[in-house]
């Protein structure tokens, strides 16, 4: 009996929408989400009366002011967009579950160009004529690579499965047991040419191939040589794979087109920054390679997109293969690639502008500096309750790219006695915006090589209500 007397003080959804805080709420929100959000806190109120102990019965808010009271949050949490900018402070530059890589300002500037009006995305502005969207970016690849032409699709998957489909569907493509790789989301290498199409010839070992192998392969059923960058891992010890030029000169010799998915992708040497090397672009070009394959979302620093660069002869044969269509890009990715590729026509000045690059070749003694002050400030903030601190870390490139690359840093650790290291972190992930921190032993990390200028003040604000939290 005593409950039916409680569920009988549950108000009806009219006299929680009469509440003067609910009217106010239909300027900000649609009210078919109000009214929703009213029926969902009313039911959730009529389970808890049904459920609780007696005891706890008359705690319980059932009036529709209180209703109202609630109702405000609850559309907050539902209205709220699902995907948010976050602050980065693990350290990892390329962070695969947080967006990859930053645009620049003018990549920026150039999707908003782009997604806010109309544009030239297929309309030849000289000719008045129907034009190609490839022609936004293949002048600028052309350029900066060296090759014969360039092209785009949405990610570097894709761009390996139209090459395969278009240059080797059902006939053979070479690669070695050692480069049978597996990318992002268990997207493998051998299951990526069977639904292409390509017939996979594995030759050599694991740990070792030789130019012998492949040549051993070469029959009449041969379409491509392919070689497959081991952008996210490494092979150590005892282990032996053809160079480039000696593979680049047995396709010229068995006339068979040779093709290189490089994976992340560089246009830049990095080992001129103490970054350990990675083959470029470039480099594959002039070495004669007829397709390359590679990322615009990792090394690259732009947008998610596959770029593809080589011979004419091959790439003209993709933009025309009907897969072309189902894997191209939008105005919004061809805006932020083009303004990152203009980047890159001034080699001086691209590691400054480009985030991705900036954060990687950023200097130990900027690195230091900039935890020192971050370490200050938050030791004035918290006190004596919590325990502030810098010390040597490394930081990650990320995204699977330059997996051995260890990039010192100086990262500042936070500890208490008043919350455990579980409960700080969990705190940060859900402020807002979240911040994404490490964990090391009994410390929360937080690495300035990833925090972008300005995001300090955040972290700041987010510690100061941590601190509240704890009196």
């Amino acid at each position: 009996m005593s409950r039916n007397k409680y569920l009988r003080q549950l108000p009806k959804v009219d006299e929680v929408l009469d509440q003067e805080g609910v009217k106010e709420l239909n300027v900000a929100y649609p009210r078919p989400l109000i009214v929703d959000g009213i029926r969902q806190l009313i039911e959730e109120r009529r389970r808890m009366i049904l459920t609780l102990p007696d005891s706890e019965l008359g705690d319980l808010e059932l009036s529709a002011p209180s209703i109202a009271s609630d109702l405000e949050r609850w559309l907050k949490k539902q209205y709220a967009p699902s995907l948010k900018r976050v602050i980065n402070a693990t350290g990892v530059v390329i962070h695969t579950n947080l967006g990859r890589s930053i645009l620049s300002d003018e990549a920026t500037k150039a999707v908003v160009n782009a997604a806010s009006g109309y544009s030239n995305l297929e309309f030849d502005l000289e000719a008045g004529a129907r034009g190609s969207r490839h022609s936004h970016i293949e002048s600028l690849l052309v350029r900066i690579t060296g090759a014969e032409a360039g092209m785009v699709v949405n990610n570097n998957a894709s761009a390996v499965f139209l090459a395969l489909s278009t240059l080797a569907s059902g006939k053979e493509a070479i690669v070695s047991r050692g480069q049978l790789v597996e990318i992002g989301g268990s997207f493998r290498i051998p299951d990526v040419m069977r639904q292409s199409g390509a017939i996979l010839r594995e030759v050599g070992t694991t740990n070792k191939t030789y130019i012998s192998d492949y040549a051993a392969a070469v029959g009449e059923n041969t379409a491509l040589i392919l070689r497959v960058h081991q952008s996210n891992f490494r092979i150590v010890g005892f282990t032996h794979e053809p160079t480039l030029d000696e593979m680049v000169g047995l396709s010229r010799e068995k006339g068979i087109p040779i093709m290189e998915d490089l994976g992340s992708g560089v246009l830049v040497d990095l080992s001129k920054y103490g970054i350990t090397y990675e083959p470029t672009v470039q480099e594959s070009v002039k070495a004669g390679v007829d397709v390359i394959t590679f990322s615009g979302d990792k090394l690259l620093g732009g947008p998610q997109a596959g770029l593809v660069v080589g011979k004419a002869e091959f790439i003209n044969r993709m933009k025309k293969h009907p897969l072309a269509r189902a894997v191209r890009v939008d105005k919004m990715t061809l805006a932020a690639l083009e303004a990152t590729l203009r980047e890159y026509l001034d080699e001086e000045t691209v590691c400054k502008k480009n985030p991705t690059l900036r954060m990687i070749t950023m200097p130990a003694e900027e690195l230091e500096s900039r935890a020192i002050k971050i370490a200050g400030e938050l030791s004035r903030i918290l006190g004596n309750d919590f325990t502030v601190c810098t010390e040597p870390e490394i930081s990650r490139v990320g995204g699977g790219s330059l997996p051995l690359a260890e990039l010192k840093t100086t990262a500042v650790s936070v500890k208490s006695s008043l919350a455990t290291v579980n409960e700080i972190e969990e705190f940060l992930r859900g402020n807002e915006p979240p911040i994404i921190v490490r964990i090391k032993e009994d410390a929360v990390l937080l690495d300035p090589r990833t925090i972008q200028e300005g995001e300090e003040l955040q972290i700041f604000s987010a510690f100061e209500k941590i601190k509240a939290r704890c009196r």
